[in-house]
């Protein structure tokens, strides 16, 4: 799916968002606080008018990286299903949901002062969201793979739980360990 505001772009400059938007995701995820927007256009590898010239404020590549995410989370959902079995699509997507919550810690001032603001849609993220797990959900159950009794709601707040105490990438094996376990409690008995 294209971001509108790549649209009509040279394809040297698709590359360059196309860029800024992975390492600006790289960079969010790894960082303790919001790095600079300088600190972003160097690991990229482009100077920061480059940057400017695609994302003219730190909110404009905030909601370019959340949307971005936010798709990943999306379509990752549907494309998981058509390669694998539903429980590994929702333990794969799990993953994806862990990646998506690290980025955020890069951004989260900006990030929440946007919700608050109303620049950010965060219901329509959230609704979004829950459809996706709830396709999985109802693809395991079609096939008796996934409990019944199981909702959307009850997937995001255990992951939400899961990614609180066991943050990612520094706690990785351990948040691993407590999907395997999250995924045992949602197969049939």
């Amino acid at each position: 799916m294209t971001d509108p505001a790549a649209r009509g772009l040279r394809a040297d400059a698709t590359r360059n968002r196309s860029q800024l938007l992975e390492v600006a995701t790289r960079v969010f995820a790894s960082a303790g606080a919001e790095p600079s927007m300088r600190a972003i256009a160097r690991e990229a590898g482009v100077g920061i008018a480059t940057l400017y010239r695609h994302f003219p404020t730190r909110e404009s590549l905030v909601d370019a990286v959340y949307r971005d995410q936010v798709t990943r989370l999306t379509d990752g959902a549907r494309e998981l299903l058509a390669q694998l079995a539903p429980p590994a699509a929702l333990r794969r997507w799990m993953d994806l949901f862990g990646t998506w919550i690290a980025t955020k810690n890069g951004m989260l001032d900006t990030l929440l002062a946007m919700i608050d603001s109303g620049e950010l849609p965060h219901a329509q993220t959230q609704t979004a969201l829950l459809g996706a797990i709830d396709a999985i959900l109802d693809a395991g159950r079609a096939t008796g793979e996934l409990r019944p009794d199981v909702t959307a709601e009850d997937i995001a707040a255990a992951l939400i739980g899961v990614f609180t105490v066991a943050p990612a990438p520094q706690h990785a094996a351990r948040a691993d360990r407590l999907l395997n376990l999250l995924m045992d409690g949602l197969r049939p008995r």
